[in-house]
């Protein structure tokens, strides 16, 4: 969940490690599916519901990205 709806005094105290962090890249990557089949057949009510989440947790992400001490990665 984004920082945004976390209490002041919360914030900073999550532990995030790498199987949350892939476990909320599959729920978006269904997200996104979903989405997609609504669109698909026109049902932009539940589109707006679920483009809601996906919002939120990209938010999320982003935050912690941000968050995270910068790392160089070697490319060979």
């Amino acid at each position: 969940m984004s920082v945004v709806f976390v209490p002041e005094r919360l914030r900073g105290k999550a532990e995030v490690n790498p199987e949350t962090l892939q476990r909320l890249l599959d729920e978006n990557d269904q997200l996104i599916r979903c989405i997609v089949e609504y669109q698909n057949k026109g049902r932009a009510t539940e589109c707006v519901q679920y483009q809601h989440i996906l919002h939120r947790n990209l938010i999320y992400l982003a935050t912690i990205a941000d968050a995270s001490p910068a790392t160089v990665q070697k490319t060979d």
